[in-house]
């Protein structure tokens, strides 16, 4: 089975955005700590923080910044079901905000509510078709869930839409991750010409060439794999070299090196580097 089926992810287009919002990010890096740390006075004291910041919020007093503590102690204590009903309220009162309904579909898939994460999307969708975090994370569960036909079709008609009549910025973003769906459903050829057609589209951008490198390596084709390396380097001269390598070990790909020493290491397939670093490549606001 070729190494790209391994990897963690929709890898090749955005970064995963199951926790994409800043709130929940920290949320998860403090609900670790205190499964390692076990109860403790601290955590009694986090507890009392959440009672006092859930009677502001119930009476209309909390601000901004005491709203995002909230949400990042719920998660973080693992009160998924409490941030959950948070997030539904803010949701509500600030429907302009689409990241918390992103952030409320993870919730829900986080609590094995698969059909509620679907329709959160369904519904961020309706209204923006074409955006792309809750394109992947509906691939994604589609995917899961064994309707990856389905969910390429959708891939397929907003890259359709992002392309013509005038090419769009986000068909680049769409297209990476219609390109990793096929790779994960067998369709190494078409994901190939795919990636083919982003580079033309995007002559600038390195990411459709590292992404017809991974697809090359999986595929034996050693040769092939460093002349796409060695194009995308040719796009990013000087300081953007760093940049490069860092993506490029992330998602995989042996390291920009003499065609000599290709077959000297092995190449890196963990998915949590991978989405770490594409988070900082690819996002998007």
């Amino acid at each position: 089975m070729p190494a790209a089926r391994h990897r963690s992810g929709l890898i090749l287009g955005l970064a995963a955005v199951a926790i994409a919002a800043l709130a929940l990010a920290a949320g998860w890096g403090l609900g670790h700590w205190q499964r390692r740390a076990g109860p403790s006075g601290a955590q009694v004291q986090l507890e009392h923080e959440i009672e006092v910041l859930q009677r502001r919020f119930q009476t209309g007093k909390a601000t901004d910044a005491e709203r995002q503590r909230l949400l990042e102690l719920l998660v973080g204590l693992e009160r998924r079901a409490e941030a959950t009903a948070l997030v539904e309220q803010l949701a509500q009162q600030q429907p302009q905000r689409w990241r918390l309904q992103l952030l409320l579909a993870e919730l829900r898939r986080e609590q094995n509510d698969l059909s509620g994460a679907e329709r959160e999307l369904q519904q961020l969708l309706s209204r923006q078709p074409d955006q792309v975090e809750a394109l992947q994370q509906l691939a994604l569960l589609q995917l899961e869930t064994g309707r990856g036909s389905q969910a390429q079709q959708r891939l397929e008609a907003a890259l359709n839409r992002a392309s013509k009549p005038k090419l769009q910025p986000q068909a680049l973003q769409i297209g990476l991750l219609l390109a990793n769906l096929q790779l994960k459903r067998g369709q190494a050829a078409q994901a190939k010409v795919l990636l083919g057609r982003l580079a033309g589209d995007f002559p600038q951008d390195p990411r459709p060439l590292l992404a017809r490198a991974l697809v090359e390596q999986d595929q034996g084709q050693l040769a092939a794999a460093q002349a796409s390396l060695a194009a995308a380097r040719a796009l990013t001269p000087g300081k953007g070299d760093q940049r490069l390598d860092r993506l490029a070990a992330a998602w995989g790909i042996q390291a920009l090196r003499a065609p000599k020493d290709v077959k000297s290491k092995k190449p890196s397939t963990d998915g949590a580097k991978a989405d770490e670093a594409i988070a900082d490549e690819s996002k998007v606001d």
